[in-house]
């Protein structure tokens, strides 16, 4: 995402204009824009006319519109976002009031604009951060992953917010007939079904490898990342090295030796992806990303959940309470929260939400990690309501300020999310 132009206030009201220049940037601009914010963009609208003898001409024209936004919606696999909202300022084609949805489209100017007002808190920190990470010039691609098993292929392009499924090949993949021929030249039905399956893979890699060579992703240097059961993944490496000497195909020699790295998993699904990226090989590649890091922490919190020492908690009132006794501060204190809290369109809980970053970031000097939901690690947070810390001092008990609460619920503390495991049996 290019920053065209920015206009924000000390008071945290304000405009940026800004260039989406890839999909990705789609998915930075649902994260940025938010109800009740200002949004000029291009458009097209139907304009109806009627001539002097009544009859009337339907034609679309292009104009620019500014929206009061109330809802958007983002199409993950297209890369689409569409934002719907009443018409603030009129034009000649339409009228204040009146209701548009805009399309945001790649290489096109739009500029957002964050009023104060009851249901805006303006540019508050997170979403300045959150400019910042879209307009930042080193964020992209981190990997590529190829997720397999004998006749499906799950090719996946790992960013630093996002797990995005780019293809997926399935062929069937006969067993145990032989075919028919010389015994010098016979081959089992299944390892020709299995060579061409692999000639399909490689075909579609190399395209999506392209598309990130001609973009700032630097497809080249990439590490690409295949996994699967058994011995899959290493016979395609295989297949393609084979391919490249047999084509004379410098680059592919030079991306197989450098980039390729095969792991096993117990599936060729991408619910694998997690497994994946915890193996040695993996770890030891990806170790600066952003994409490990947090697959790490989240990692590092379970394990701390396990052992049931006092220092994972997660659930909101809990992980409040972590906060205000100092133990999410410096020396290790981690505090890991979901995006999807900050896309609440009530302002009490956003400002809630931010006030808690703040006082992390800005008081007790601990490490704020905002999880993408479109993440894996995003989404295991998810599974513990959104958030989590990683304390620097045990706290074996929280406060509870609402035992009567849980006595009128059904009395069970194991059913209650929000509370630190005792038992341990979190995965």
């Amino acid at each position: 995402m290019r920053l065209i132009k920015r206009a924000i206030e000390r008071d945290n009201s304000g405009s940026v204009t800004l260039y989406p220049e890839e999909p990705e940037d789609m998915w930075h601009a649902y994260n940025l824009i938010r109800p009740a914010d200002l949004l000029r963009a291009s458009a097209l609208r139907r304009v109806t006319t009627q001539s002097n003898t009544g009859s009337t001409t339907s034609t679309r024209v292009h104009t620019y519109l500014t929206i009061l936004i109330k809802s958007l919606v983002f199409d993950t696999q297209a890369g689409e976002l569409h934002v719907s909202g009443q018409i603030a300022e009129e034009n000649r084609y339409a009228k204040s009031g009146s209701f548009h949805t805009l399309d945001l489209e790649l290489h096109r100017n739009f500029t957002l604009e964050k009023t104060l007002d009851g249901e805006s808190e303006g540019w508050d920190s997170v979403a300045r951060a959150q400019l910042q990470e879209a307009c930042d010039p080193g964020r992209g691609a981190e990997a590529v992953a190829v997720v397999m098993q004998e006749g499906i292929a799950n090719i996946c392009l790992l960013t630093q917010t996002q797990t995005l499924v780019k293809q997926r090949i399935e062929m069937p993949i006969p067993r145990g007939k032989r075919g028919t021929g010389a015994p010098k030249l016979a081959q089992t039905i299944h390892d020709k079904t299995l060579t061409k399956f692999f000639k399909t893979l490689l075909e579609s890699l190399l395209r999506q490898l392209q598309i990130l060579d001609e973009t700032k992703d630097r497809g080249g240097g990439l590490p690409v990342l295949f996994a699967s059961p058994g011995w899959v993944a290493a016979q395609f490496k295989a297949y393609a090295h084979e391919e490249a000497v047999r084509l004379g195909d410098k680059a592919l020699m030079r991306r197989v030796k450098n980039d390729f790295i095969t792991v096993h998993s117990s599936t060729g699904h991408v619910s694998a992806l997690n497994e994946v990226i915890k193996s040695p090989e993996v770890v030891a590649r990806l170790k600066d990303t952003k994409y490990a890091r947090e697959t790490t922490l989240m990692d590092d919190f379970y394990t701390l959940l396990r052992k049931d020492d006092g220092r994972a908690w997660y659930g909101p009132k809990e992980c409040e309470e972590a906060v205000a006794k100092g133990a999410v501060g410096r020396g290790g204190g981690v505090l890991l929260i979901s995006n999807e809290l900050f896309r609440s369109q009530d302002i009490v809980v956003r400002r809630r939400w931010v006030k808690l970053v703040d006082r992390v970031r800005d008081i007790e000097g601990g490490e704020i990690r905002i999880l993408s939901s479109d993440h894996e690690s995003g989404k295991r947070l998810e599974g513990l309501g959104g958030i989590a810390t990683i304390l620097t001092f045990p706290i074996l008990e929280m406060d509870d300020d609402d035992d009567d609460e849980d006595e009128e619920r059904d009395g069970d503390e194991d059913t209650d999310e929000g509370r630190h495991h005792q038992n341990g049996d979190v995965t």
